[in-house]
């Protein structure tokens, strides 16, 4: 488990503002959230992204240190903390607006040799730091492995059709690409989840995945369509469970060797089914434990194991 994984993409404070009472505020960020689950697992894990030195900074970055994920050196320069208020209905739907600034420096963010890079979320796309994104992804392929989770946010990223080449670039640059069914709903209008899914394969992931609620997560390897239940479990909410899902997945597949740099992409390439499930069925297992408890809270690799 010494391969270095940098997660690159926003860490925020998410406001929940309910129909009464206080609002309540909570770290978010499906990047944050990855890196997280990723060092529960225990990886070596840090963070690009970009907060202040506000209080919800200093409470983002202390959590960050408590859960072993190390930020880079420039993920502190923002003015302010990015939010994102959720505005709850009295059927409990949320309404998100969102306060964010999204910039980023490619050379702050250097990535070693034989390591796995890990983006996805609103800092794909959303610019000026989107760019730097896509620039920080393209120059790792060289000498490490990416994943990409586009986790698509309307509200921010606008109308299907403008954002459609920017995820689908990243989704080209990327070896393992995951979705949730809303997402591929959003993008692909109409179209089956293995319609996408083969789409991407086209643009050049080795492992394509689409997860689809609480029924099964749908998974295309070398041409081969693979559909797997979720476990068993009671639902308190379903705040992270892509997010540990995609860190469950990447954590699988690094200790199978099937990610962090070169040769490791080769053997993902070249990998069967059978190789590849254990990973799937990590991935599995931590959006069921996640989606046990109440809020964007993954499991560490003891307690997968029990």
């Amino acid at each position: 488990m010494s391969t270095e994984v940098t997660v690159v993409g926003e860490a925020l404070i998410d406001i929940v503002i309910p129909v009464s009472g206080e609002p309540s505020e909570h770290v978010g960020g499906s990047p944050a959230n990855v890196a997280i689950g990723l060092a529960r697992l225990g990886h070596p894990t840090r963070l690009a992204t970009h907060i202040g030195t506000d209080a919800r900074g200093v409470r983002i970055a202390e959590l960050m240190a408590r859960e072993a994920v190390s930020l880079t050196a420039d993920s502190c320069a923002a003015e302010r903390t990015p939010t994102a208020a959720a505005h709850l209905d009295e059927a409990g739907v949320a309404t998100y607006q969102f306060d964010l600034d999204w910039r980023l420096d490619p050379a702050q963010v250097p990535v070693p040799a034989g390591s796995h890079v890990h983006t996805g979320s609103i800092a794909a796309t959303l610019s000026p730091g989107g760019a730097a994104v896509a620039e920080i992804v393209s120059a790792a392929r060289a000498q490490a492995t990416v994943s990409y989770d586009p986790n698509a946010r309307p509200t921010l990223m606008g109308e299907p059709e403008a954002v459609l080449p920017v995820i689908e670039h990243l989704i080209s640059l990327s070896d393992v690409v995951k979705a949730s069914e809303e997402d591929a709903a959003w993008l692909y209008p109409g179209r089956p989840v293995a319609e996408v899914l083969r789409h991407w394969a086209e643009l050049g992931p080795a492992l394509c995945a689409i997860t689809q609620g609480g029924s099964e997560a749908a998974l295309l390897l070398a041409g081969e369509l693979h559909c797997l239940p979720t476990l068993p479990t009671t639902v308190a909410d379903t705040v992270g469970a892509g997010d540990s899902f995609m860190a469950g997945l990447i954590s699988g597949l690094l200790d199978a060797g099937l990610l962090g740099g070169t040769d490791a992409r080769s053997r993902l390439y070249a990998a069967g089914w059978d190789e590849v499930l254990p990973a799937v069925q990590r991935a599995l297992g931590c959006a069921a434990i996640t989606v046990s408890r109440v809020g964007a809270n993954p499991p560490t690799r003891a307690e997968l194991a029990g």
